[in-house]
């Protein structure tokens, strides 16, 4: 490893080339900047990640022609890049995202990575994210890394020795912090439905927002939850804090939080420093559905952006227009439902735009994606009650949906349904 600056260890990129970003806090800001100073010199430079925190410089519309993000999730801020065609969006479930590279399908001439200094032994840690960078790492032709002084150093899978990595720079940047959203009436109520759907010495797997954090208010009174999850959050730390997330019951990885990756304030990163108890994995180990379904009460808490009255869930795109991706949710919805007392949950409000759609709907928009299909979706929870739709008929399920529903769209889903379905 050659210690340079950011500028030398970006300059040998070539228009053309196809680079791998970590992502999510750990998103190589230093190494991106200046990626994106040279601009002016570099022509389609295929640049693969999901989610990034931060402004996403070559995402800026004066960045077409020079950089192609190509997503495997995204956020807000390139939502608008990938629906006005100036990114490309890869649908792909996260656990087979490795396979991607692996396989040739998604080659890498280079990765950008974050990580902490090397320890005495020669090893940097992944810290806030793993999820696919181990793989990144390996199928890469040339290894970039920010030696991050203000990295937590997290343990599990996720160290890289120094003769992995061609370039390093010197960087004390801390992670991006992101702090839960204010949580109304809605997502109190949906937070105490779910909570109730989980079981004491439960595993849970859940992201980041209003219902998880309202979930995991109500989660107070559990006793001995485990975590087997995609993102780890201060949500879940002041549950551990609490008492009530032990893993001492968890039938694998008992006595660890098994996380991919971590969103939070820095009382999340400083609990995960050198902490024995957190257990970072790559996603071809935590969404593997084989592992999954081993945890025997696995509850996954997800949550969509509509759900028709068969039970079709799409929480990817609104309509034609992409708003997230397909993520884990299918990963762990299957694993949590062949797990032996498993209890797959999609939580979600009623209603959208201060309530003028319902989510709950007659069919999904034109040009939605459906991310869990009608055959796997099993509790369906917003504020007015829990849907348990497993084993249930086209007539039956619309019968429960509808009351979930918001009344002010009741009559109109009513109507429907006895029309279609002889409710």
């Amino acid at each position: 490893m050659r210690i340079v600056s950011a500028q030398e260890a970006v300059s040998g990129i070539k228009s053309g080339q196809q680079i791998f970003m970590q992502g999510s806090a750990a998103t190589p800001s230093v190494l991106l900047d200046a990626l994106v100073a040279r601009a002016p010199e570099l022509e389609d430079v295929k640049i693969v990640h999901m989610h990034i925190e931060g402004p996403a410089p070559h995402l800026r519309p004066e960045m077409a022609g020079h950089f192609c993000h190509r997503a495997l999730f995204m956020g807000a801020n390139a939502r608008a890049a990938v629906n006005e065609g100036r990114a490309e969006f890869i649908p792909v479930f996260l656990s087979e995202i490795p396979l991607l590279f692996e396989r040739g399908v998604l080659p890498l001439d280079a990765c950008l990575i974050n990580v902490t200094p090397p320890d005495d032994h020669g090893f940097c840690s992944l810290g806030t994210a793993v999820d696919t960078v181990i793989t990144a790492i390996r199928c890469g032709k040339t290894i970039i890394a920010q030696l991050n002084k203000s990295m937590p150093r997290t343990l599990g899978d996720s160290f890289v020795h120094v003769s992995k990595i061609d370039y390093g720079v010197e960087v004390d940047v801390p992670p991006y912090e992101h702090a839960d959203p204010e949580i109304g009436d809605v997502e109190r109520r949906i937070g105490e439905y779910v909570a109730d759907l989980v079981q004491d010495e439960a595993t849970i797997q859940m992201g980041i927002g209003a219902i998880p954090s309202a979930v995991g208010m109500h989660l107070h009174e559990k006793r001995d939850l485990g975590v087997h999850t995609e993102m780890f959050t201060d949500v879940l730390v002041d549950l551990v804090e609490a008492g009530v997330v032990t893993c001492e019951r968890k039938d694998i990885d008992c006595g660890k939080i098994v996380v991919t990756f971590m969103m939070g304030t820095q009382k999340l990163y400083k609990f995960v420093h050198n902490n024995p108890m957190v257990e970072m994995r790559q996603v071809d180990y935590t969404n593997d559905t084989s592992v999954i379904r081993k945890l025997r009460r696995m509850t996954a808490i997800n949550s969509a952006i509509e759900v028709d009255l068969t039970g079709q869930v799409c929480a990817d795109s609104i309509g034609h227009r992409m708003y997230s991706g397909v993520g884990g949710q299918m990963d762990f919805v299957r694993g949590a439902a062949l797990a032996e007392e498993g209890r797959p949950i999609i939580a979600l409000p009623s209603t959208a735009a201060n309530g003028k759609f319902s989510r709950i709907t007659i069919a999904l928009k034109e040009g939605a994606g459906v991310t869990t299909t009608r055959s796997h979706v099993r509790y369906l929870v917003t504020e007015y009650g829990v849907a348990d739709l497993f084993g249930q008929s086209f007539r039956e399920r619309a019968k429960r949906l509808i009351a979930i529903a918001h009344p002010d769209f009741r009559d109109e889903l009513t109507s429907y349904a006895r029309k279609v379905y002889g409710l």
